[in-house]
């Protein structure tokens, strides 16, 4: 599969069949950028890192069903195939596959990935069961695309940790890449979900990045101040029209999304998410505990 330019409508298959038949023709590198569509400036970044670094660009496209709770938004996500398609052409990708439920699970899945004692805590204890069906999918993707090089956001960090240590784990041939998150101007960072948000809801979910900065900006003076000044943040919307329902605020490794001891310095994570009406979101920013906030 020759590298097409940008703006050219890229391939797509529906079938195990035609992806196979797409990657027999494919030459040199290939990478995978594993979406659920809805693609917005954060998924384009992905593609078009992808597209300096590979021969080959494949963007899948499956919402998927394993890693949405029963009382989530699985019915409700955005599906905008057309437009997806448009914009993976222009940010250059070559094929896109976009398989059906029947075709990524034939039958009821009886073997899946387990995520472990990693995935039970931070995102996975709000959403339980969730990056199980997270690592399942995407090591089916890894399985079905064989690519050299897969690319993932890091917005969503403890997701982009699980499919490392996996990775890891299992052995599995492919070199996993973070892109960090991509922000709206005023702070938000990118998300499907955020077309959920009314002007006031919006305005409220800004507080989400703030206390992040404020975290941040605190990170010299040690884990307890890091959260201390994040929550004071989260704290003002707490009672805002509407209110931000905290699920979580934590200050974690970025390798095992294990929590800091009030001493522990060095890398870290902070992450935090919440409900605003019936939206939930999430947001990170990696900080050096113990040192200045990074310019």
């Amino acid at each position: 599969m020759a590298e097409g330019p940008a703006g050219a409508a890229p391939a797509v298959a529906r079938t195990r069949e035609e992806l196979a038949a797409a990657r027999s023709r494919a030459t040199g590198t290939l990478a995978l950028v594993p979406t659920m569509g809805a693609l917005h400036e954060g998924h384009l970044t992905l593609i078009r890192r992808a597209r300096e670094s590979a021969d080959t660009v494949v963007v899948s496209i499956f919402v998927n069903p394993l890693q949405f709770g029963p009382h989530e938004d699985f019915d409700r996500y955005p599906r905008t195939f057309a437009d997806d398609l448009a914009a993976c052409a222009a940010a250059g990708a070559d094929l896109v596959f976009a398989p059906a439920r029947e075709v990524m699970y034939p039958a009821e899945p009886q073997v899946t990935i387990r995520s472990g004692p990693m995935g039970e805590v931070v995102e996975g204890a709000a959403r339980p069961g969730h990056f199980d069906g997270m690592l399942t999918v995407v090591m089916k993707l890894l399985q079905l695309v064989r690519p050299d090089v897969a690319f993932f956001g890091e917005k969503d960090a403890q997701q982009l940790a699980m499919i490392r240590r996996m990775v890891a784990d299992l052995d599995v041939p492919v070199r996993v890449e973070g892109v960090p998150t991509v922000r709206e101007p005023d702070g938000l960072a990118l998300s499907s979900r955020n077309r959920y948000l009314s002007a006031a809801e919006r305005r409220t979910a800004l507080a989400l990045s703030e206390a992040l900065r404020a975290g941040a900006d605190a990170a010299e003076a040690g884990a307890e101040a890091v959260l201390r000044a994040a929550r004071a943040v989260l704290d003002r919307v707490a009672d805002a029209d509407p209110p931000l329902e905290l699920d979580y605020l934590v200050l974690v490794d970025p390798a095992t999304f294990t929590e800091f001891g009030p001493a522990r310095t060095g890398p870290g994570v902070l992450a935090v998410a919440g409900r605003v009406g019936a939206t939930h979101l999430i947001d990170n920013m990696p900080l050096r505990v113990g040192s200045p906030k990074e310019s």
